[in-house]
């Protein structure tokens, strides 16, 4: 699967239960995706999920 098609997945799969993953950072959670380096960080507001960043591992965690 290429890493579009994993952002895609993660994306659908975060929309239809934004609260199974816990609080990261700044009231925001994150999907792990588990084939690339990334998370998908976001908001679970009343309008809908909102994507904050895709997030690289390796990056210092909030420099979003």
């Amino acid at each position: 699967m290429g890493f579009i098609s994993s952002i895609s997945g993660a994306l659908e799969i975060v929309a239809q239960n934004p609260h199974r993953w816990p609080t990261y950072l700044h009231s925001a959670r994150r999907y792990l995706l588990g084939t690339f380096p990334f998370s998908v960080v976001y908001l679970d507001d009343p309008g809908g999920v909102k994507i904050v960043a895709v997030a690289h591992h390796k990056r210092r965690p909030g420099y979003w």
